[in-house]
This record gives C-alpha cells, sequence and structure tokens, in this order.
C-alpha cells in the first residue's frame, strides 16, 4: 500500500509549485493510475515519493517513508526513463551487477530476462537496445528483487499496442499477486483499460480519485465504434442524417475502415446503414477505447476495435481488465517466482558487485592498456634525452609532469569507480543516488587498490622490457634503495587511486575525482612544501626504533626496513601531501554519509 500525503514540490523562483497539496492512496492488489496531460506533474509526484526530488509532504510505502526502510528495492521497484546503465554494459551484465547490489542469486537475472523476452538479447549492449527493448529490461530491473510494489512513469511510452497490452498484463499479474502498482500515463483510454483506480491530475492537483467504472462513466467519451467496407460512405450518410434532424452528432474516421460515432447509439447507426444496404462488420457501444458494453451485431467475429489499431479495445495478449477493472480470465502473464531476499543495507554483497561492475565495461582495460604504452615511449623518450635519474626512468616521470602515467590511470580508475554510478546509477535505480555505505567504501577502495598495485607493477616491468629491447641492459639496473622507492612508487599510485575514489563519490562526479588527485601535486604540495621548512617541523627519523622499543618485540621478516621506507614516503612534501589529501576527503565522505543518516 501507498499512502501519498500533502506531496507539494518547491516553486522555483516565480513560478508555481509543479506539484501542490497532492494526496492519494494506492492499495495492495490493485493497480493504480496516475493520469494526467503532460506538465500535469505525474513525473514530479513520482520523483516526491522516492526522494528524488526537493519538496514537502511525505508518501510511505506499507506504513514506512523510503528513507526509513533498510533496502528499498526489496519493497519498491522503479521504472523511470530509460535503463540508467552504461551503454557498453550488456543486459546479463547490468542484471548480475544488480543481483550482487540486491543479494539475490545471479540466476535471477535469466529468470527476469525469460519473462520479460530478452533472453535472446543477453549479450547485447544497452546502448544498442530500442525503446520496447529498454522498457523491457526496465520492467526487468524493477522486477530483479520481487518487490511488494512497483512505481512506473509511463511505462508503455513509446511502445507498440501489442507490447502494451503485454506490459500491462504483468502489472495485473503482479496486483494479482497481492503487490501495489502505480504508473502514470496521459492517456485515459489506457488507464481505463488498466487501472482499478485513477488519480487525475490538472495543473499540479488532484481533480479526481476514482473507481475506473465513475471514470469511465463520468471522464470519458461515450461513442458508437462502426467497422465497415464503406466506412467512408456510411460517415457521409451519418452526417448528413445528424444534419437533417439537427442532432449533435460528429463522426470520425479511423484508420482502415473505421468509423468513430459520438453522440449516436448501435440503433441509429445500424437503421441507417439497414435502409441504405451498407455491410457492416461491427457495431459496438463504447466508452472510450474500452472492452465493448453491449455488441449488436459482429459479422467477423471481431471485436471492439479502437482508432489505435490492432485491436485496442479487445482485452487480450496480455490486457487485464474489463470496464470495471476486474481481471480476465487469460489476463495473467507469468511472473519470475518468488525470492527469499535477506534484509540489510544496500549492497548486499558489496565486493561481489565492484568486480561485476569493473569488468562488465571496457573503460578499465582501455586505461590500462593507455598507461602502459604511454609509460613505455616516456621511458624510451627520457633515456634518450638523458640526465634522468633511474627511479623516475622506471616510472617514465619526467619532472615536468605533477603525476606519472600509472598514478593518473589509478587516480581515474579510481573516480570511475563511484563516478560511473552517478551518471548511469545501478546500485540504486529506485532512487537515482548512490548509498553511502562503508560497506560499499571499503570494496571499492579495496578493489581499486588491487588495480592500482596491479598497474603500477606492469608500468614498471613493461618500462624495464621496453628499455633492453631498446638500448640493452644498461639502464635495467635495479636503483640500490629499491625497498624504499617501491614503498613509495606503491603508497603514490595506491594513494591517487584511493583519492580518486572518494572524491568521485563526495562530488558525485568523474570529472572531480580526477581533479582531485591533480590537486595533490599542483596544489597541496606548495603548501605542504611551505610548511615542511618551517623551523618548528621536526624529522620523524627513528620513528621505527622507537616503535620497536614502544612495543617490545622484533619486527618479523625484516619489517622495520618497511616502516623506515613508510615513514620516509610520508616526511616527503608528495607523501605528505597525499595523506593530507585523503584525510580531508574521507572526513569529508564520511560527515555527509553521516548526515545522510540522520536524514
Amino acid at each position: 500500500m501507498i499512502q501519498a500525503i500533502g506531496l507539494t514540490s518547491n516553486p522555483r523562483k516565480e513560478l508555481r509549485a509543479a506539484v501542490d497539496d497532492v494526496s492519494f492512496e494506492a492499495l495492495a492488489g490493485r493497480v493504480t493510475a496516475v493520469l494526467g496531460a503532460p506538465g500535469a506533474g505525474k513525473t514530479t509526484v513520482l520523483k516526491l515519493m522516492l526522494e528524488l526530488q526537493q519538496g514537502r509532504g511525505v508518501a510511505c510505502f506499507r506504513g514506512r517513508p523510503l528513507h526509513r526502510i533498510a533496502h528499498p528495492s526489496r519493497e519498491v521497484g522503479v521504472l523511470m526513463g530509460e535503463v540508467p546503465g552504461h551503454p557498453a554494459r550488456t543486459v546479463s551484465g547490468q542484471l548480475r551487477m544488480l543481483c550482487a547490489a540486491a543479494g539475490v542469486p545471479v540466476r535471477r537475472a535469466d529468470e527476469v530476462l525469460e519473462v520479460v523476452g530478452l533472453a535472446g538479447l543477453r549479450d547485447e549492449r544497452l546502448g544498442t537496445l530500442s525503446r520496447g527493448m529498454d522498457r523491457r529490461l526496465g520492467l526487468a530491473c524493477a522486477l530483479l528483487s520481487d518487490p511488494h510494489t512497483l512505481v512506473l512513469d509511463e511505462p508503455s511510452d513509446g511502445l507498440s499496442a501489442r507490447e502494451a497490452r503485454w506490459l500491462h498484463g504483468i502489472l495485473r499479474a503482479h496486483a494479482a499477486q497481492g503487490g501495489t502498482v502505480l504508473f502514470t500515463t496521459n492517456d485515459p483510454k489506457e488507464a481505463a483499460r488498466t487501472a482499478d483506480r485513477i488519480v487525475t491530475l490538472e495543473q499540479g492537483r488532484v481533480v479526481a480519485d476514482q473507481e475506473v467504472a465513475d471514470f469511465a462513466r463520468t471522464r470519458l467519451r461515450p461513442r458508437v465504434a462502426v467497422r465497415s467496407p464503406h466506412a467512408a460512405r456510411l460517415g457521409a450518410l451519418l452526417t448528413k442524417e445528424a444534419r437533417s434532424a439537427q442532432r449533435s452528432v460528429e463522426v470520425v474516421r479511423e484508420d482502415g475502415n473505421r468509423l468513430s460515432v459520438y453522440g449516436s447509439t448501435c440503433a441509429d447507426v445500424g437503421e441507417t446503414a439497414f435502409r441504405h444496404g451498407i455491410l457492416v462488420h461491427q457495431l459496438a457501444d463504447e466508452i472510450g477505447d474500452m472492452k465493448p458494453v453491449r455488441a449488436q451485431a459482429e459479422g467477423d467475429g471481431g471485436g471492439s476495435d479502437g482508432p489505435g489499431g490492432d485491436g485496442g479495445g479487445v482485452v487480450g495478449d496480455g490486457d487485464a481488465s474489463g470496464p470495471a477493472g476486474t481481471p480476465s480470465s487469460n489476463a495473467v502473464s507469468p511472473l519470475p517466482p518468488p525470492i527469499a531476499v535477506r534484509q540489510a543495507p544496500s549492497p548486499l554483497r558489496p565486493l561481489r558487485y565492484e568486480l561485476r561492475r569493473a569488468a562488465g565495461v571496457g573503460t578499465g582495460y582501455l586505461t590500462a592498456a593507455a598507461v602502459l604504452v604511454t609509460s613505455a615511449l616516456l621511458s624510451v623518450i627520457l633515456a634518450r634525452i638523458g640526465h634522468t635519474p633511474q627511479p623516475r626512468l622506471l616510472a617514465a616521470w619526467p619532472r615536468e609532469f605533477p603525476l606519472p602515467p600509472a598514478a593518473l590511470g589509478a587516480g581515474l580508475l579510481g573516480a570511475v569507480a563511484f563516478g560511473e554510478e552517478f551518471r548511469h546509477p545501478a546500485l540504486a535505480t529506485h532512487r537515482g543516488t548512490v548509498p553511502r555505505r562503508l560497506g560499499l567504501l571499503a570494496a571499492k577502495l579495496l578493489l581499486a587498490s588491487v588495480t592500482a598495485l596491479a598497474l603500477a607493477f606492469l608500468t614498471v616491468g613493461c618500462d624495464l622490457e621496453m628499455l633492453y629491447l631498446v638500448y640493452g641492459r644498461e639502464l635495467t639496473a635495479i636503483p640500490a634503495d629499491w625497498l624504499s622507492l617501491t614503498v613509495s612508487w606503491t603508497g603514490l599510485v595506491v594513494g591517487c587511486a584511493w583519492a580518486g575514489v572518494l572524491a568521485a563519490g563526495l562530488f558525485r562526479s568523474t570529472t572531480a575525482g580526477l581533479a582531485a588527485v591533480l590537486a595533490v601535486p599542483v596544489l597541496v604540495v606548495p603548501l605542504v612544501q611551505k610548511v615542511w621548512e618551517g623551523p618548528s617541523v621536526r624529522t620523524a627519523a627513528g620513528f621505527p626504533l622507537r616503535l620497536r622499543e614502544l612495543v617490545m618485540m622484533q619486527w618479523p621478516f625484516g619489517g622495520e626496513r618497511f616502516l623506515t621506507a613508510g615513514v620516509r614516503m610520508v616526511a616527503q612534501p608528495v607523501g605528505g601531501a597525499l595523506m593530507l589529501s585523503l584525510a580531508a576527503l574521507l572526513c569529508a565522505y564520511l560527515l555527509t554519509t553521516l548526515r545522510s543518516r540522520v536524514r
């Protein structure tokens, strides 16, 4: 059950609010439609309910607002606009990633693909899907975690008549199993065919909240649907007779051999056709484009085909309701079997989600390839120029560059880890934003660390191999202080990756994440250098020895050497600036996380 109470959007400047004091209920086991012309405020109502837009009022899903539900995707399945996924990701990859986020078995992806008819397109990229296929995939995403409530914004927009009837059958089947269904539409005929209750909006206000039978009687225009091979002649005769009798009758020529006659009856139209010897294949009273109330003559067994073509008024192929909104006997479409989902904060399997997210698109592979090629070429060029220290030569780090290619690549991959989800939301499609969960952050930092380390050591290895092929063994000697250099190199690339992750998660942008990485050597390092040069700064020399004396134990495997190298790295301006930046970004991220939880 959904309860919307006093939903009001915030007005912009001197414009009136798009939604003003909207209240209604959508009951479980029933399909509720929000009807209105474009601009009436339907989408804004849904955004207010799903907490995607600032405003006033409250919307409760089975008694709780969305931010009070521990795992919202288990409660509400949402379809708004196109599927919010990376265009390069496959259909099955998108659903498998969402399975990890929702904590459902991966086989659930195959089950919902079978239901929505996309099993044969599981390897297609999201960017290649047609409008109808995108709608089907969106419905699959909404059904993935077996939610109790479905909220859909104009789900049949852009679909053919047959696809729309199939979609309505799915909605009816979900309601028949006790679920709540709320969808928006600007077509009163679609609302009357599909919904049990219809909430009508005009200029952001509720003007009617009716059962479908009352809606059809009071707000839809009665007509007589006629189908005849001589439709044009019959229409002309009906217009002529109405003019002679001074009656208000409107005859509308539809596609093919169909007529819609407003202001008349089946008896009058039938008598006119009989007097002039016109063959009639169908003659029926209709309310809008709904199932015929009574049929007077059907020569070819045709039902009440409305002006939309393809038998628009006939209940079939999944269309689920007649005039009173009751399901027909063959209306229930197959739904995926119910599942048991553990109630826990999203995502339930963050590391698995992260692995599927990173491996599902080619961004990481292309970035790594570009870094390796750029580093190898730079190392060869620096060796040819000369006067470059061996450590910088192996890292392909010219003095003119703020960061080496490997560090920039690690920062970019870290920024994409969060930034991609804000550009193509996949983790929380029901709310449009990525939940700020510490488990998710830890998974992203862990995967970013592993990726950065692999990229760092592959870069050095490729540079060594390239230098050996071009110049021989002359430039492939390992520096004597390789231990401290390795720790510094590892800390640099991992720190850049973490900075990209934290900044992208904080500012919700890949560009901001990469900018934060570049800001460390360009802005923060000069500031740290000035502080480092002050007389009050003391050296950290002897820190490992004093630490060992404090804990009264020997470091295994020569651990004091690694600790010494780490302290030396932090004592450098670049290391200190990186640590300072990471600490500031982490504190800001945690602060925004706490604020969102308090709200």
